[in-house]
């Protein structure tokens, strides 16, 4: 049984949480065509140090810049470049973790370049985000962690898509991914770890237009998708509290979370304890 988190855990996460939203939100407004993907790097590493914090990818386990680029057919830890221009058209996951306090928030999303953008990257990006909600729905005290991995597999196959396997959600505090608690986002709905009050996790489904698999390039970080198909992904961190779910990460009008609460999700706002 993963350890659960205190009351002064969770008021720590949000502070956490939040920052890395609203980093994300800031980073966001510079995405568009001619902007390389080491100026984004540059502006959350600026972004998150300017609020007294620490851009938690940098030298993780080797990792060598402060955030995560993912463009089209890369499905997760692509490595900023000053060589990696955006294009119109393109969709990019940018993945950004601070640490605040000595604890970990974590969040990521996918967003358009520019405003033609082909249609098999919009499909995949729209199934990535609908995944990612209806999973908020299972994520909740007394289900079990199958029924996360349920909810994204089976709505994703459904719209012809493939949910990646070789990376998972993850138990998440002052640890930034605590090996005792992995949520994969397949599986079989009542199977698995029973979803406990105290409990702190990522879900972040990684979802491909087409075959699952993913493989890995030389610089032993980048994975993209085996058949070259777009791929998408959206990340919150969540709290287990009372009879529903805190989304740590996710500012008043995220559209994720407003749309699991449309689903019936019983979302609990966080009660910031920092400023604003």
């Amino acid at each position: 049984m993963p350890k659960l988190k205190s009351q002064e855990d969770i008021l720590k996460m949000r502070n956490a949480g939040r920052l890395a939203a609203q980093t994300l939100r800031h980073v966001g407004q510079f995405v568009k065509p001619g902007v390389s993907t080491e100026e984004l790097n540059t502006i959350v590493h600026e972004f998150i140090v300017s609020h007294g914090a620490y851009p938690s990818p940098l030298q993780y386990r080797g990792y060598p810049k402060s955030v995560c680029t993912s463009i089209n057919d890369v499905i997760c830890h692509g490595i900023p470049s000053s060589k990696e221009i955006l294009k119109e058209g393109d969709i990019i996951n940018i993945d950004v973790t601070a640490t605040l306090d000595g604890y970990f928030g974590d969040c990521s999303r996918t967003f358009f370049v520019g405003e033609h953008i082909p249609e098999d990257r919009l499909k995949v990006t729209r199934v990535a985000e609908e995944s990612l909600a209806r999973a908020i729905l299972t994520a909740k005290h007394g289900n079990r962690i199958g029924d996360i991995g349920h909810a994204i597999q089976s709505y994703a196959e459904k719209e012809g898509c493939g949910v990646v396997r070789d990376f998972v959600g993850h138990g998440i505090g002052k640890v930034f991914h605590e090996k005792d608690l992995q949520i994969p986002h397949f599986g079989k709905a009542g199977t698995g770890l029973k979803i406990t009050r105290g409990m702190i996790f990522t879900i972040e489904p990684m979802i491909n237009g087409g075959d699952w698999r993913a493989q890995l390039m030389k610089d032993g970080w980048t994975a993209k998708t085996l058949d070259g198909k777009p791929s998408a992904q959206f990340e919150h961190t969540f709290a287990i509290v009372g009879d529903g779910v805190e989304i740590l990460t996710a500012l008043e009008d995220d559209p994720i979370a407003l749309r699991a609460q449309e689903l019936g999700a019983n979302i609990l706002w966080p009660t910031l304890t920092s400023k604003k």
